[in-house]
């Protein structure tokens, strides 16, 4: 254990055990779907884990006769960004197209695009929702 002397005085300095980085690494999941489902996605997604989310609001490119050709109401759209565990992006993936082709008036796309790199071992911690993520 380390020590250090302090006054004449030994003091003793607990040593803290080595800690370990998951192998979890984390995805940027990517979901486009009509405005209105916006809380609907975003409470699902975060079922998965997801500590951290943000929306852009979008409009879709089609206009008022494409619209009516193809039955659809609006081209207001919403762009979620969320990163997600690796280990969850087949299950979250699965379950929003489930959602997709079960739910009315939610179509949309999802895909997820690989992180490389965090910066600190506290804002991984965070991301990938495991509080006991620690430094080897």
């Amino acid at each position: 254990m380390p020590e250090t002397l302090k006054k004449g005085r030994r003091v003793l300095i607990p040593h803290r055990a080595p800690q370990k980085i998951t192998e979890n690494k984390l995805e940027i999941l990517i979901t486009i779907v009509n405005r209105s489902k916006t809380e609907f996605f975003l409470d699902l997604i975060q079922s998965f884990d997801v500590n951290m989310q943000f929306i852009a609001l979008g409009e879709g490119t089609a206009d008022a006769t494409m619209l009516s050709l193809l039955g659809l109401a609006g081209s207001e759209k919403t762009v979620i960004f969320s990163v997600i565990r690796s280990d969850n992006v087949n299950k979250a993936l699965a379950k929003i197209e489930k959602t997709f082709k079960t739910v009315k008036n939610a179509k949309g796309i999802a895909y997820t695009i690989p992180m490389s790199s965090v910066i600190g071992v506290s804002v991984f911690g965070f991301l990938s929702n495991n509080r006991m993520t620690v430094k080897e």
